[in-house]
Formats: C-alpha cells, sequence, structure tokens
C-alpha cells in the first residue's frame, strides 16, 4: 500500500442545519399526556392539556418556520 499522504485536506460539503434547542417537545408532551389522562379520569385535566398543547404546537411551528427560514436559498 503506497499511498501518498494529502498535502490539504478535502473541502468541507456544506454546514449541517441543526434546529435551536427548545422546549417545545417536552411541553407538547406533557400537554398531549394530560389530555389524554385527562379524557379517561376528569374533563377539567382534558382541557388544562389542551390549554398546554395548542399554544406550543402553534409556537412550534412558528419556531421551526423561523429557522427554515434563516436557510441560505437552495438549501
Amino acid at each position: 500500500m503506497s499511498s501518498e499522504p494529502q498535502s490539504t485536506p478535502p473541502d468541507a460539503g456544506e454546514q449541517i442545519h441543526v434546529p435551536t434547542p427548545s422546549l417545545y417537545p417536552l411541553l407538547l408532551a406533557v400537554g398531549l399526556t394530560l389530555s389524554l389522562v385527562g379524557i379517561t379520569t376528569t374533563l377539567v385535566l382534558t382541557g388544562v392539556g389542551l390549554l398546554i398543547t395548542v399554544p406550543t404546537l402553534v409556537r412550534w411551528i412558528r419556531s421551526a418556520r423561523a429557522d427554515y427560514a434563516d436557510l441560505p436559498p437552495g438549501h
């Protein structure tokens, strides 16, 4: 095996897009869990779960759309 070492490293490809960290997935899971448990136990718990779920889902979607808008064109 006589391979010559490369003098320069190969060019890096595009940067990998990683979404910003957030608590939205956790809050959504808590809200959905409360809603589903509330269906079988009491409607108050369902209401609390929905009050957590709906705004969290809306904010998470807005946050994701803002992240995607920051990407370069054609990405």
